[in-house]
């Protein structure tokens, strides 16, 4: 009896280390929002890339209007998950801004990070091609990085895009619709996941 009681606090002690080590504070909903978000965008870039009443003058027009269109997604997106978060941590009785965010944040940003320069570099070459399968395959370096810090399902959605990334590679003229499945699909489906397995407790 005395040995199962011990073996139950070991257990809870390593579920409490556990939840200590990761920030459980990111909130589904804003997956959710950073996926339609993504949808939104890729919607605007079909417009631009296969125009119907947007008219261009030079390829350079178009490519400037894509990257606009995606800066603000990100921004968004960005903006939409602090403020969830925010108002998840609040609510748990979380502080926002601890070891495991830290940790969270730094190895998120640093695959991140790298992807933004990689970009710039491609944009810079004019290799237009590789921007889609090259934010697919940062984004989904940084989720697996980042993983370890909160909840695992974090870890699934880098990998799908990494898988994503690498066959945008592949199949070049379908950058955006790699993007959008990356980005815009496998986020609401993720997001929702997260909030009826976490949120909803």
């Amino acid at each position: 009896m005395d040995s199962n009681k011990y073996l139950e606090d070991i257990t809870e002690i390593k579920s409490m280390m556990s939840r200590s080590s990761r920030f459980i504070s990111l909130s589904g909903l804003s997956g959710i929002l950073a996926g339609v978000y993504a949808l939104i965008g890729g919607y605007l870039g079909y417009l631009i890339l296969y125009p119907s009443f947007w008219k261009f003058d030079t390829y350079e027009e178009i490519q400037l209007t894509l990257l606009a269109v995606a800066l603000g997604v990100v921004v968004f997106a960005v903006l939409t998950a602090m403020l969830l978060t925010f108002r998840k941590a609040k609510r748990s009785g979380e502080k926002i801004w601890n070891v495991s965010s830290r940790r969270l944040l730094v190895n998120f940003l640093i695959p991140l990070g790298a992807g933004g320069i990689f970009v710039l570099l491609l944009l810079r070459l004019e290799y237009w091609m590789l921007i889609a399968p090259a934010t697919l395959l940062f984004y989904g370096m940084a989720c697996l990085n980042a993983s370890k810090y909160t909840f695992g399902d974090v870890r699934y959605l880098g990998i799908t895009n990494i898988v994503l990334g690498l066959l945008a590679t592949y199949f070049t003229g379908y950058g955006l619709l790699f993007w959008i499945l990356g980005f815009g699909v496998c986020h609401v489906l993720y997001g929702s996941m997260m909030y009826f397995k976490y949120d909803r407790r």
